[in-house]
């Protein structure tokens, strides 16, 4: 054999099924699809749930309502407790230095600051929201408490 006659192996190519073309041909009358019913007709196809005609599971199950699940927003939770363990006197709170310090590591939509805990500490805390609570006991350590603007106008 010479290298310039190239071909298949045996056996690769094969020529397609020729249906529908006469009884004599093996494939004739039905055309391989059996006889009667939906799948031997043409354009006889169902839809991704049909249940034969039975009513769909998705049109049995009321669906009602507004639901405000694409719209919510999830906060990063921090309390007072874990501030007083990670920050040192006078250092200031905020996306910036939590990431730095290794507290903030998902991608919230915002950070809200909740008073679980005492601290002890005069911080300065910019964040998007703060509790009543931890507000008043950062002020009450000598801190100060700025909520961002986006948020507070609203």
């Amino acid at each position: 054999m010479a290298d310039f006659e190239l071909h298949a192996p045996q056996g690769a190519n094969k020529a397609p099924k020729r249906v529908g073309r006469g009884s004599s041909s093996g494939l004739g009358t039905t055309a391989g699809k059996g006889n009667k019913g939906q799948q031997s007709r043409s354009g006889g196809k169902t839809y991704v749930g049909f249940e034969g005609g039975q009513m769909p599971l998705y049109r049995r199950i009321a669906r009602r309502g507004f639901s405000n699940e694409p719209f919510k927003k999830e906060y990063a939770i921090f309390n007072l407790q874990q501030l007083e363990e990670k920050y040192a006197d006078g250092e200031t709170v905020d996306s910036a230095s939590l990431t730095a310090k290794g507290l903030l590591t998902k991608n919230a939509d915002g950070i809200k600051v909740l008073g679980n805990g005492e601290i002890t500490k005069k911080l300065t805390v910019c964040v998007d929201k703060v509790s009543g609570s931890a507000k008043e006991k950062i002020e009450k350590a000598g801190g100060s408490v700025k909520v961002s603007s986006a948020e507070s106008a609203k």
